[in-house]
């Protein structure tokens, strides 16, 4: 038998169940939604969670597609599934958690005696660290991005080349290969043993069709590469930057793109520019470095110094 907060399934079952972390402030228990497959055959251990970004829905697209699909006979090993992380944002669509006004992928590992965020973190840390593989399913919040993912542990990590390694199979195409702050899941995991990475399934408002269907192919293929099916998978290469540059606007007003998202970026090209509301520019802002065009703001209007794209630089194939 395969527990998870109370889901627990034999071997050749799957059951759903909650996650207990705390109470709401009436004393009503939480309980994130939780799911165990337990595979007919022994094998690896997989974990995957979604919406630790309380507006980031794309991953729970996937947890909402692929659960239904997975047969326990047909599979050797074990997955451990969290569909909602960031419990208290997800109820309200904010990115944050707002009982502590805390960005939850940045508590981990946790504290079981912290703060709302912190004891989250802690619950489902100890979950993803019963696995061999870890997956932070995630999105661009409600900005426009290309599907990645990202490696966050360091290229001086002893689990890099196996980080790497994840998130080529993975498949989102892009991978962004660059330590990340610390209290990232796929900073933490790494550091005790698990590979985790954390595929950016897009940006969008609500959820996107395809780039939830990217992630259900890209867990799929994570579980066909590493055994846990009878199926075949063989990663392509793929688009690599280990750098990555934001793009502020140098000044009010309204914002036009001369780039899409995935477009080739050179040194000097043109990238967005800035006019009034009657049409007449006031700045044009060009390329610092040669890369890909790799995310940008939704909403046309900025302010002085507000954030309005991203390159990522220093591209490769892996």
């Amino acid at each position: 038998m395969t527990s998870l907060g109370t889901a627990t399934a034999a071997p050749g079952e799957i059951d759903t169940g909650r996650l207990f972390v705390g109470e709401t402030r009436d004393g009503t228990e939480v309980g994130l939604p939780v799911a165990v497959v337990n595979g007919a055959e022994s094998g690896q251990t997989l974990y995957v969670q979604a919406a630790s970004d309380g507006d980031e829905l794309n991953g729970v697209g996937v947890v909402q597609r692929l659960l239904p699909s997975l047969d326990p006979d047909e599979i050797a090993g074990t997955l451990l599934v969290v569909g909602i992380v960031n419990y208290h944002g997800f109820q309200v669509a904010e990115h944050r958690n707002p009982v502590d006004d805390t960005k939850m992928n940045r508590t981990y590992p946790g504290d079981e005696r912290g703060t709302s965020s912190e004891r989250i973190a802690a619950a489902t840390f100890e979950a993803a660290t019963r696995a061999d593989l870890a997956l932070d399913l995630h999105q661009g919040s409600t900005s426009r991005m290309i599907e990645e993912c990202r490696v966050r542990c360091g290229p001086r990590h002893r689990l890099h080349e196996e980080c790497l390694e994840l998130a080529k199979v993975f498949g989102c195409g892009y991978i962004l290969d660059q330590k990340g702050p610390d209290g990232q899941l796929a900073r933490a995991g790494p550091d005790d043993g698990v590979p985790t990475i954390d595929p950016e399934l897009g940006g969008c408002v609500g959820w996107d069709d395809h780039s939830i269907e990217v992630g259900v192919q890209g867990v799929r293929n994570v579980l066909d590469y590493y055994g846990f099916t009878d199926g075949t998978h063989v990663p392509e290469p793929q688009t690599r930057a280990t750098g990555f540059e934001q793009y502020g606007a140098p000044s009010g007003g309204l914002v036009t793109f001369h780039k899409d998202l995935g477009d080739r970026v050179a040194r000097d090209d043109l990238l967005f520019e800035v006019t009034d509301v009657f049409g007449q520019p006031k700045d044009e802002i060009t390329a610092d470095s040669q890369g890909v065009f790799w995310r940008t703001r939704r909403l046309p209007q900025v302010a002085t110094g507000e954030y309005v794209c991203s390159v990522g630089t220093e591209v490769d194939s892996y």
